[in-house]
């Protein structure tokens, strides 16, 4: 959202296991991400940075034009941060790469292909948003559509998307990824895991 607003900013990682106190006076709940501005005004938390960015810097507004597509926007960002991130993401990746890192066991049979099985529903909502509209949520790019990138980019990174079972999910996903501020997130890398080789192709 910075980027697509052209906002410069410094990314700091913050070791929030360590408590530092300096770090919970920013935010008191220790978690990330906190957005603090040159005049040292804190904002905590992904969906307040959101909202405060479009009301702060309102010349590219993410969060829709009208009341209608605003609405819209937030719903649409409630789904795939909270539904798709529950229903998909949580059981592919959270099977595949988080037991992994944390040690806890093998994948799940049973809890991937309930994970595959919900993608599918899914890419096909969003497929039919795609082709009923301009972006997911109305005439614009918003939001919801990097809410929806944002899943979406972390599962294509363990080739768990079937795209050629989602053409019109791939087409927007594909004018989503070409855009400046979401090109450099593809060269992001994690170390034990190489995404699959379109990962970082802007055209597939």
């Amino acid at each position: 959202m910075l980027g697509e607003k052209r906002l410069p900013c410094e990314l700091v990682i913050e070791r929030v296991w360590e408590q530092r106190e300096e770090f919970l006076a920013l935010n008191p709940a220790g978690e990330v991400p906190v957005l603090v501005e040159e005049n040292g005004l804190a904002v905590p938390g992904g969906r307040v940075i959101c909202e405060y960015l479009d009301e702060a810097y309102p010349d590219t507004p993410l969060l829709g034009r009208t009341l209608a597509e605003r609405v819209e926007v937030r719903r649409l960002m409630d789904w795939f941060e909270n539904r798709f991130a529950q229903e998909v993401t949580r059981n592919l990746l959270g099977e595949k790469v988080d037991k992994r890192l944390y040690g806890r066991g093998h994948p799940d049979g049973n809890v991937l292909r309930a994970g595959y099985g919900n993608m599918r529903f899914h890419l096909d909502y969003i497929g039919w948003l795609a082709e009923t509209r301009s972006w997911l949520a109305g005439p614009s790019i918003s939001m919801a559509d990097f809410a929806a990138a944002a899943q979406l980019s972390a599962l294509d990174f363990i080739g768990d998307v079937n795209w050629a079972k989602a053409p019109a999910a791939k087409d927007w996903y594909a004018r989503v990824k070409s855009r400046p501020c979401f090109r450099g997130l593809l060269t992001d890398r994690m170390s034990g895991i190489t995404p699959p080789g379109h990962y970082a192709n802007l055209d597939f």
